[in-house]
């Protein structure tokens, strides 16, 4: 995607140092909006927002742990006070822990929910507090939750990790459904992205070989590519370019969607 589709825009990008987050960060910069990194990861965020930044758009970092609420609170203001305004949230902060069914271990389901369910659910409560009528912004705007392909198709090893990114979906939707009823003027979609050669996913490659689901890292990732449809991996570019498009005057008349990103895996 190309052009300022976005001019005016001003987001926060959560998870954004690195990967997903810190593509579609890049994508939305280039589409003419200011973004706002937060991530844990202080150093790796702050160079991000330096590299957004020399693409003529105003950027910055906030230290951001997404299941805690008062750091959300200082996020949504920091995004407010350093951008002029707040109206594009991408939830996309998420952990994944492998593991078969039989070695479930409750911190790990715990840990996953609290990243990735209760981080989407209180990035989703600020964004409608900042974005509604009489909000700190108070203009509306667009909610991105990065949801998954694993909440779509039954994928071994992943059990806990589907299940909070089905929560995810049901997150969005409901949210939706709260926005257009109250006249909060956002609207709020979801992704379900491929499997992805990031850190995230090459690890999970790894732990499919751990627990003895393919013979190496290669039979690994030659095993997804024979389910998608067109034959490939994921790229961030694709998950980008789809969360700009959601961001988009072209998307106004979308919400409560989950979008496929998957190159067909999941149809």
């Amino acid at each position: 995607m190309s052009g300022q589709r976005l001019a005016g825009r001003k987001a926060l990008v959560t998870g954004g140092a690195r990967g997903i987050g810190a593509a579609i960060a890049e994508a939305l910069a280039k589409a003419g909006a200011a973004v706002m990194i937060g991530d844990i990861l202080t150093d790796v965020g702050r160079d991000t927002a330096a590299d957004i930044g020399k693409l003529g758009v105003k950027a910055g970092f906030v230290p951001l742990d997404v299941t805690d609420n008062a750091q959300w609170e200082q996020a949504v203001s920091a995004t407010v006070s350093t951008l002029g305004g707040f109206d594009i949230l991408i939830n996309n902060a998420g952990i994944e822990i492998t593991s078969l069914v039989a070695d479930l271990k409750a911190e790990d389901l715990r840990r996953m929910c609290d990243v990735n369910v209760v981080g989407v659910g209180l990035g989703l409560r600020n964004a409608f507090r900042a974005m509604r009528p009489g909000g700190a912004a108070a203009k509306g705007g667009a909610v991105v939750n990065i949801s998954s392909v694993a909440a779509t198709i039954a994928f071994p090893a992943i059990a806990g990790y589907s299940a909070t990114k089905s929560a995810v979906d049901r997150l969005t939707r409901i949210a939706a459904m709260e926005s257009g009823k109250l006249g909060y003027g956002v609207r709020v979609n979801c992704i379900y992205p491929g499997l992805i050669p990031t850190v995230m996913g090459m690890q999970l490659a790894n732990d499919i070989v751990a627990v003895g689901l393919a013979p190496d890292v290669n039979g690994a990732v030659a095993g997804v590519i024979e389910q998608t449809p067109l034959g490939r991996l994921a790229e961030v570019s694709d998950i980008a370019d789809a969360a700009v498009f959601l961001c988009s005057d072209e998307a106004r008349f979308i919400t409560g969607a989950g979008l496929p990103v998957d190159g067909g895996m999941g149809m």
